[in-house]
């Protein structure tokens, strides 16, 4: 079963098993209908689309970041919904890199079920195969979502104030700088973070680098205590993604990031030269 990245061909090859649950992610902070329009316009056949803002995150109030976790009983109704049972196998796509499917694929590893992986390249890479697309939207069965122990764990704003962690931030950076900030209100980063934008884990054809590409990258942090964070939890996880696939223990993840820190004006902003991980 694959947990971590999925290629094309390897996904083609499995195509007709219906026992595998396709999830399409794509989504576009900046035009949040985006994703779901390019969806109904072609995707991947059997793919389900989920949303990031009404499905894959729970509801903002005043003190969470843009994209908190979901209510545990209404992420389990959808998983259940998109019909992902005890042994299906799960496959997460966008087209950004995995910058979105990556929310999808560490919630489902949250939950306790590791059979999920993102596909490698996205729907680019699906296209440059030359593989089918479909505008068609397929009828699923419904399945029973189980809930299991995981090794993925989230953190909350408190435990950061008040443990020792070391936070890797996954946004560019000119953000981590406070240069630019082109959706939260404040800019600028955690004092102490350090910055590892999650682009670096893809290659300049926006594959994954290979393992021990990537191994390389993230060797040298003290991973006793990493926690990974972003603008809202959500490209965080392409980090966490990255880590596991060069077969390093998943870190902590960060979900309310920098858009929960800055609601409380009492707690430290730093705008400086970025300290790179």
């Amino acid at each position: 079963m694959y947990k971590t990245l999925i290629s094309a061909q390897q996904l083609h090859a499995q195509s007709s098993d219906l026992t595998w649950v396709i999830l399409d992610c794509r989504f576009d902070l900046g035009n949040p209908e985006k994703g779901q329009q390019a969806y109904l316009s072609n995707h991947i056949e059997n793919a389900q689309y989920v949303n990031l803002n009404e499905q894959l995150s729970g509801a903002i109030n005043a003190s969470s970041g843009r994209h908190p976790l979901p209510e545990i009983a209404d992420i389990t109704a959808l998983f259940s919904s998109c019909g992902v049972g005890e042994q299906a196998q799960v496959v997460v796509y966008d087209d950004c890199g995995g910058a979105m499917a990556s929310r999808a694929w560490w919630l489902l590893q949250w939950l306790g079920h590791e059979n999920v992986a993102v596909l490698d390249g996205g729907i680019q890479a699906w296209e440059k195969a030359g593989l089918p697309l479909t505008s068609q939207v397929t009828e699923v069965s419904t399945a029973h979502f189980v809930r299991h122990a995981s090794k993925f764990q989230a953190v909350t704003t408190e435990q950061i104030c008040s443990g020792n962690y070391q936070l890797i931030d996954a946004r560019a950076l000119a953000r981590f700088n406070g240069e630019v900030e082109p959706i939260d209100p404040i800019a600028g980063h955690i004092p102490g973070a350090l910055n590892h934008p999650f682009n670096d884990n893809l290659t300049a054809q926006g594959a994954f680098k290979t393992p021990a590409q990537l191994n390389d990258l993230w060797q040298p942090l003290d991973k006793e205590n990493l926690v990974h964070m972003c603008g809202s939890g959500v490209t965080a996880c392409h980090n966490l993604l990255a880590m596991c696939h060069a077969g390093l223990a998943p870190s902590k993840l960060y979900v309310g990031s920098w858009s929960e820190w800055i609601r409380d004006s009492a707690r430290a902003v730093e705008k400086a030269v970025a300290k790179q991980s």
